[in-house]
């Protein structure tokens, strides 16, 4: 593996299906290793919505997406974001309720770059949230991940575990990620 530069912004993207814990991940993540989480915007917007998605809602967030990771950027320390979820998730929800993905999505996805991908695993009980739709689809939507992934060739490791021990599982592969780049 290539040795890092002291200005390049190493990020992490934590992802997946509904109710996997990436938030809460993220977070973690981002106080473990003392940085900055950018938040998932989709939360944010679609809080108003009843899960009554349109196409161009899902472009909404995906430019809203962009700007909160491009605005937090800067704020990063330790050359080190963490990002909670990523533009992928527009792809998937797009094609899942919509059939198609808008091609600025696409052309963006396989642009914006993440060196680590903590996939979530669906081994924790699902929790009820106003703006989780398909507790039933989660091992479906498992598979959709790990096949993007595979698609962009992308540096993933799939995180599970409960309580503490997703945790320090996820904490262990950004850790070990970080330790091979030096």
């Amino acid at each position: 593996m290539a040795k890092m530069k002291d200005s390049e912004l190493i990020k992490i993207a934590v992802v997946g299906p509904e109710s996997t814990g990436k938030s809460t991940m993220a977070k973690s993540l981002a106080t473990h290793f003392d940085t900055i989480c950018v938040p998932e915007y989709a939360r944010y917007y679609c809080q108003d919505l009843n899960n009554q998605y349109t196409l161009q809602d899902e472009v909404n967030m995906f430019f809203g997406q962009l700007a909160l990771e491009d605005a937090l950027s800067s704020s990063a320390k330790n050359n080190l974001l963490i990002a909670d979820t990523t533009i992928m998730t527009i792809k998937i929800w797009s094609d899942h309720l919509f059939g198609e993905t808008p091609e600025n999505v696409l052309a963006e996805i396989t642009n914006r770059k993440y060196d680590l991908y903590l996939l979530m695993d669906i081994d924790l009980p699902w929790e009820d949230d106003p703006l989780r739709d398909f507790p039933e689809q989660r091992p479906h939507f498992m598979d959709v991940w790990k096949k993007e992934l595979i698609k962009l060739n992308a540096n993933y490791l799939i995180i599970s575990g409960l309580d503490e021990k997703r945790m320090e599982n996820g904490v262990q592969a950004v850790q070990n990620y970080l330790d091979s780049l030096r």
